[in-house]
């Protein structure tokens, strides 16, 4: 286990002299909160913590970062508030903090939580992540040395949860890791993944690779020292490495070329050699060697000096015919681009004193970063969302070129469509025909790095469906739905007036003696805001016009019948019959609420505060009752025998209904009786009993007790409640 010295001494290493009682308060508030607590492991919790902490050191991130990671679980899994620690701790550590912390909901004891909800809080999770990341970005480092430190002790989950963590690894995290240059990271993100989501192949290739190297010792250590030769012959300080690729990054390749493990041997570069200098200039006086010394492989340079990768990442690389006419890969860099290489973004944060003070704002490289806050602002869908994320992000990339020389950053696939809409949406939308380096192209040309595009547009031309088969990015697919979806929802709006204009008529009113103002009032169970709302839906086919007409005139007969009678009298005409909450409360609660291990129990639902599904509860034993279910925060739990109480839970809540006491206050109108009880009905509740007084000041008290499936039910009809005009205050009675 990592010790609270082991994360100060690797702090003082690129910190020397830093003050780090910050850290060591972060370090007791920690095993403070978390005391007692266990990992799936066995191990004590505070262990992951330390771990988290100590991966940020070695990134070399600054002490609030660090401090968060020893909190980074604090909120979601002990008592302690974020207010607390930004008191404690300050603001930076608390942002960082609330930044990793997971949206937590409830769930709903009522309904079941399907594969798709989880989804969807997996893709807010993210999403939150992203936001916060955008205006710190020690909030994704965080998040990724937590979810390293997961990754490494993967092995104590259940194999399903396996799966599933490192397959989010692998499409988000690893690639996160990567965009931010943490090459380290990622590649260890990576293996692990592929450890978990193909075990044998990952077997079988360790086992495969582990022999190739020690093999080929004897080779690379002459290649090494061939290359140390050519720098010192000419002039040149640098320093020689051999290294291997990580283990996934050989798999893909694989893949990529439709290989076996068998086939491994035409794989030729599992071993490569990266020769470091101190200058740019020094890159390519040493590229002309290494070419002189050995040939080099046609369309197997790559300069990522001169155009960098959008993390920054820069160095030459070439594959050339070495000793015994074998292929070998060399990188060729300086020192400063090989620590960005490794430590990534952290290699550009500058420290003072141990305080952190981030310049990452000026760098062109975190131009995706401002993509990926436009793409979740557009996207409402956390899911869609989540799907373009892997999408726009994280493949492999092409650079192609506008006219001016500006570069656009693609996914390998990626048709001069995508980079109309890459350039501006406009340019998109009207986009009519393109040329590739002068050339007439189809719009479905793929583009290749190098490219120069240009493209020709026509205030005539708009998006057209087939073009969502020729986009690969999640930008330009967005865009166009977008446009298609406001297309289409046009044309259901001025069908749905038409429709509703002929069905007016049709029963034989007219038009002007209707008002839209009206209809829309009287249609709050199809949840209309505006009168736009209410043609798209009829227009599509979701209400008809007869549908509307009926509730509309059903409700004007009624206030008008009641505008003459004194509310209170309105009261009685709903029909409501005396005894029926009494029913509800007794009714049988077999299999409603349960006490772990016991069958067979009798519940009655306390009538002090009549709990429902959703609400938290205990029970109490009574003396030859059963067991009275009470809401946690009913007053009548304090003058009970504590010793008495006991953990109850919801249990089978299906196909029932629970009296439920609201009371709302409003400002007095005409018809006001008629739409309270018309909301409570559209939002399938019946109404059990309902009281109601007046005021001289022109108030309405109303006392209602209605009937509810649980509490996600209530706070539906109570929102529904407060849309109505005059309506001031709703609330939940516990008697």
């Amino acid at each position: 286990m990592v010790t609270l010295s082991k994360i100060l001494d690797q702090i003082q290493s690129y910190l020397p002299g830093c003050n780090t009682r910050l850290v060591e308060k972060a370090y007791v508030w920690a095993a403070k909160l978390h005391d007692g607590q266990v990992r799936k492991s066995g191990d004590p919790y505070l262990s992951h913590p330390m771990e988290v902490a100590y991966i940020l050191a070695q990134m070399k991130l600054d002490l609030p970062t660090i401090a968060a990671g020893l909190l980074h679980d604090a909120v979601e899994d002990s008592a302690i508030s974020l207010e607390e620690i930004k008191k404690e701790f300050g603001e930076e550590v608390a942002f960082i903090v609330d930044g990793v912390t997971k949206l937590k909901k409830l769930p709903n004891p009522a309904e079941k939580t399907t594969s798709k909800d989880k989804l969807t809080k997996q893709a807010e999770n993210i999403r939150k992540i992203i936001l916060a990341m955008s205006k710190d970005l020690r909030v994704i480092l965080v998040k990724l040395a937590d979810r390293l430190h997961n990754m490494r002790t993967l092995e104590y989950q259940p194999e399903h949860k396996r799966v599933k963590i490192a397959r989010e690894t692998l499409e988000i995290y690893a690639p996160l890791a990567g965009r931010l240059g943490i090459d380290w990271v990622k590649s260890e993100l990576e293996d692990l993944c592929f450890k978990y989501l193909y075990p044998e192949e990952f077997r079988r290739l360790e086992q495969e690779v582990k022999k190739r190297v020690e093999a080929s010792q004897e080779y690379i250590e002459k290649v090494k020292s061939l290359l140390k030769n050519l720098l010192e012959k000419n002039g040149i300080s640098g320093r020689v490495l051999g290294r291997v690729k990580h283990l996934y990054s050989i798999y893909r390749k694989l893949l990529k070329y439709n290989l076996t493990i068998e086939d491994l041997d035409q794989i030729y570069d599992i071993i490569g050699f990266r020769v470091i200098v101190n200058t740019v200039e020094e890159c390519y006086k040493t590229l002309g060697l290494v070419h002189a010394l050995w040939p080099p492989i046609p369309g197997r340079f790559k300069d990522f000096i001169s155009l960098p990768k959008p993390n920054m990442y820069q160095s030459l690389h070439t594959t050339v015919l070495g000793p015994d006419s074998k292929k070998i890969e060399i990188q060729i860099r300086t020192e400063y681009m090989d620590k960005v290489a490794n430590e990534g973004i952290a290699a550009h944060f500058l420290y003072k004193e141990g305080v952190f003070t981030s310049k990452y704002g000026q760098y062109k490289y975190l131009e995706w970063l401002s993509k990926l806050i436009e793409l979740q602002k557009e996207l409402k869908n956390p899911r869609e969302f989540l799907e373009s994320l892997k999408l726009d992000f994280f493949p492999d990339e092409i650079y192609v070129f506008t006219p001016k020389g500006d570069i656009i950053t693609l996914p390998v696939g990626a048709t001069p469509l995508d980079f109309a809409y890459a350039v501006h949406t406009e340019v998109g939308h009207r986009c009519v025909r393109a040329y590739v380096n002068d050339k007439l192209v189809p719009l479905d040309y793929k583009l290749q790095t190098g490219d120069i595009v240009k493209i020709e547009t026509s205030p005539n031309q708009t998006p057209s469906r087939d073009w969502l088969k020729i986009v690969v990015t999640g930008r330009a697919k967005s865009r166009i739905k977008q446009w298609l979806n406001r297309e289409e929802r046009q044309k259901m709006i001025e069908l749905g007036k038409e429709l509703l204009n002929k069905e007016i008529k049709k029963q034989g009113l007219s038009a002007t003696s209707i008002k839209e103002e009206d209809l829309i009032k009287f249609s709050q169970e199809f949840r209309i805001k505006n009168t736009e709302d209410l043609y798209f839906l009829i227009g599509s086919g979701k209400i008809t016009p007869k549908q509307i007409l009926k509730n509309y005139l059903e409700i004007k007969k009624v206030e008008e019948t009641q505008e003459e009678l004194p509310i209170e009298e309105q009261v009685e005409k709903l029909g409501i019959k005396e005894g029926l909450v009494e029913r509800f409360l007794t009714q049988n609660l077999k299999d409603v609420v349960v006490v772990n291990g016991t069958d067979n129990v009798l519940f009655h639902l306390a009538k002090c505060c009549r709990p429902i599904p959703g609400d938290e509860i205990i029970g109490y034993i009574t003396r030859g009752k059963g067991i009275s279910v009470h809401r946690f925060d009913c007053p009548n739990l304090k003058d009970l025998d504590t010793e008495r109480l006991i953990e109850v839970r919801w249990g089978k809540v299906e196909n029932r209904s629970y009296p439920v006491h609201i009371s709302i206050v409003c400002s007095d109108r005409k018809g006001l009786l008629a739409n309270i009880s018309s909301v409570i009905a559209a939002s399938e509740s019946n109404i059990l009993k309902a009281e109601v007084r007046t005021t001289s000041d022109q108030k309405a008290f109303f006392d209602f007790y209605i009937e509810v499936n649980n509490k996600e039910h209530l706070d539906k009809i109570i929102s529904n409640l407060f849309k109505i005009s005059g309506v001031l205050s709703v609330e939940r009675k516990l008697v």
